[in-house]
């Protein structure tokens, strides 16, 4: 007798669920989502691999390469907040389902060092 009412509205009213593939939802206000990186404004300072609490970020500076592992990310933001150029982002959309484990790789040109420049450059002009 008390399941009977229960039985009834469900029978009758709308599923409690959505059909995730058909209806997505729309993110949160300040959701944070999947990182994006603008590898031309990146100067390969590394900040944002040391302060990855699940080393999802490698940084090779010398080679100007930056990886990435979606997999590992817990989507803290900390790497997005420690970034002196400001060249990471969290776009607010879900990354998407994947049958397979993949790492993003990003290749720029690596920035030298103002001091190194400026003592090659000092050598150059006492020879």
């Amino acid at each position: 007798m008390y399941m009977l009412p229960n039985v009834l509205r469900n029978l009758s009213g709308k599923p409690a669920t959505r059909l995730y593939p058909l209806e997505e939802r729309e993110p949160f206000p300040a959701y944070r989502g999947v990182i994006t990186n603008e590898v031309e404004k990146c100067i390969f300072c590394n900040s944002c691999a040391r302060v990855c609490p699940t080393d999802a970020i490698t940084v090779d500076a010398k080679a100007g390469k930056w990886n990435y592992d979606p997999f590992l990310c817990v989507y803290c933001s900390a790497c997005v907040e420690k970034c002196p150029t400001k060249c990471l982002h969290q776009e607010p959309v879900h990354r998407k389902p994947s049958i397979s484990k993949f790492v993003v790789h990003r290749t720029g040109t690596p920035r030298v060092k103002k001091a190194k420049a400026e003592a090659k450059g000092g050598e150059n002009t006492e020879k």
